[in-house]
């Protein structure tokens, strides 16, 4: 049991990594960019599951707080998390786990995938637009227009793909008994 706690670790710092890379894919706008970050925290939660999920996530912004290039444009700091953007990254901690609880509940299947990716990405873009609002006191309409519609059809997107992938990567490794069939 020990050497599959260790195993499931190192798998958590590697997406803690992978969500790293991915914030670097970005395409810029005024408020906000967007960025494979959540894409990639879909894979994490869709692949790990509730808990490991959100534990690569937990580590990810860990690592950007503790200096580490891993936000959007290789920045980093307690600046970027209390800053106008702060609250997606925020966010990305309960999108992670619910992706993953609602998977766990429901079965690892494609079209639950969609679903809880989809949730996650509400969420995401909840906290984000919650936390824009008042950190750069923006109008509601200013923060929907900048803060939230512009990633809607991508976020549907980027949960579709994280989901479809997710689920045969899931598959995969769990057949390779790289990961196990029930992650605890």
């Amino acid at each position: 049991m020990r050497n599959e706690n260790l195993k499931m670790l190192i798998v958590t710092a590697l997406f803690a990594a992978i969500i790293g890379i991915m914030a670097q894919l970005t395409i810029p706008l005024p408020l906000v960019p967007i960025t494979g970050q959540t894409l990639a925290i879909g894979l994490a939660a869709t692949i790990l599951g509730k808990r490991y999920g959100t534990l690569s996530v937990l580590v990810y912004i860990m690592l950007g707080i503790a200096g580490l290039p891993v936000f959007s444009a290789m920045t980093s700091g307690l600046g970027i998390v209390f800053g106008p953007t702060g609250g997606y990254i925020i966010g990305f901690i309960p999108a992670a786990f619910i992706i993953g609880w609602y998977l766990e509940r429901f079965g690892f299947t494609v079209t639950h995938a969609i679903i809880a990716n989809i949730m996650g990405t509400v969420v995401t873009l909840t906290f984000g637009a919650v936390w824009l609002k008042f950190i750069a006191e923006l109008s509601w309409t200013a923060v929907l227009a900048g803060g939230v519609t512009p990633f809607i059809i991508v976020g549907i997107i980027k949960a579709v793909i994280a989901a479809t992938v997710g689920i045969i990567v899931r598959k995969r490794l769990t057949s390779a008994k790289l990961l196990p069939v029930v992650i605890a």
